[in-house]
């Protein structure tokens, strides 16, 4: 890889973690930021390859929208489908996982009564988009409880076959849970809902680059992911995948000039927009497969648990979830019992008082602090979250 930071992708694998890895990104030096999961962070070298579409755009905008876009939006939606071991034409670029959602849910055609089967740790936005088929198409949506704390994957595949019925039309799942960093067994709930008859949508916003990722063997009709969190890319970039015999009534959130002209001409051209995020994903899989995907992956998960069980042990509390449930994000229990409306308080204080940026999140019946961990932490950052908290939940 060529950047402007002077390695190429040999040296770059070579790269220990941690602090070395501080000077690739724009991040306040003083500040623990163990939250990649909800915005992520793009490496200055991908940045500066943004910056280089846009700047090639503006000394043509007319061909580079009319001649140039179609192809090269078509080549980086093909190099993301290696990536997902998918085939380029059944690979879409959307503004973001939720848009994705959208497409596929506000495209399907629902009876009254007909039911869409999630769980309790359903994204808030992708419930709001179920919510709002419960007015406009009179659906029913059920939404299976998640045991939590979780010992087994079989517990969640059985409360979620157990609420399939004769009119569930719809799995809608996440492949990581938000709230609760979970990752569900996917592939086996698609194979007990396609066995059912029930079409399934994965809502994978948080999986590619957080976990090893081959999409059509997830055996679901569509899936959805970011490239912004974990595959380094800039915001404002999505992707849809759909099966072959899935594609034909999709259409974006947006209708536009490619309308009946196919899933991938419907979806490349909404409109004139921004394109340099989409452009720029080459260059993010050059930043990630150039520290080595695996290796990031599995360190990523390595310093996830050990700082996890580190935060579990100094709060005499514990983890929700087994360690091979969890990838390159873990919750652990907050210590005392603050109520879940403490959590936006506790959050704002830990920021404000002690620079430490993590989410807390209401799972089950109890607070949860929610960590990442990317290729720039180092143990340091978690301890001083492990300092600050008890204080905090102390004093309210």
């Amino acid at each position: 890889m060529d950047s402007d930071l002077g390695l190429d992708g040999e040296a770059l694998g070579q790269l220990p973690f941690g602090h070395p890895m501080r000077r690739f990104f724009a991040l306040d030096p003083d500040i623990a930021f163990l939250n990649n999961g909800s915005f992520g962070a793009c490496p200055l070298p991908v940045l500066a390859a943004q910056d280089a579409i846009r700047r090639e755009i503006e000394r043509q905008p007319v061909a580079f929208f009319a001649d140039e876009a179609p192809g090269r939006v078509r080549a980086a939606a093909a190099r993301l489908a290696g990536f997902l071991c998918a085939a380029a034409e059944d690979v879409v670029f959307v503004e973001n996982a939720t848009a994705g959602m959208n497409a596929v849910l506000r495209s399907l055609r629902f009876a009254p009564g007909d039911e869409i089967l999630t769980t309790d740790h359903v994204y808030g936005a992708v419930r709001q988009v179920l919510t709002h088929l419960e007015r406009t198409a009179r659906v029913v949506v059920i939404e299976a409880p998640v045991p939590w704390p979780i010992t087994v994957e079989d517990e969640l595949v059985a409360a979620v076959e157990a609420r399939i019925t004769e009119r569930t039309r719809l799995l809608v799942i996440d492949h990581i849970a938000s709230r609760s960093a979970l990752i569900l067994p996917v592939a086996r709930l698609a194979a007990v809902a396609r066995a059912r008859g029930v079409n399934v949508l994965v809502d994978g916003a948080h999986a590619p680059g957080q976990v090893l990722l081959d999409v059509p063997a997830l055996g679901a009709d569509w899936v959805v992911g970011n490239c912004h969190k974990w595959l380094f890319a800039p915001r404002g970039a999505g992707f849809l995948w759909a099966r072959r015999g899935a594609q034909d009534a999709l259409h974006p959130p947006v209708i536009s000039h490619g309308y009946g002209q196919g899933f991938a001409a419907e979806f490349d051209w909404i409109g004139t927009r921004d394109l340099s995020a989409w452009l720029a994903v080459p260059a993010a899989l050059d930043f990630l497969q150039g520290l080595g995907a695996e290796r990031v992956r599995d360190r990523n998960h390595a310093l996830a648990l050990a700082m996890a069980e580190t935060l579990a042990a100094a709060w005499g509390t514990g983890l929700g979830a087994p360690r091979d449930m969890y990838g390159a994000m873990a919750t652990i229990r907050v210590p005392g019992r603050p109520s879940a409306a403490a959590g936006a308080d506790l959050r704002g204080r830990l920021w404000r008082e002690h620079r430490v940026e993590v989410p807390l999140m209401a799972v089950g019946e109890a607070l949860h602090v929610r960590i990442s961990a990317q290729v720039f932490n180092v143990p340091q950052d978690y301890r001083r979250l492990a300092a600050a908290l008890p204080a905090l939940v102390a004093a309210l």
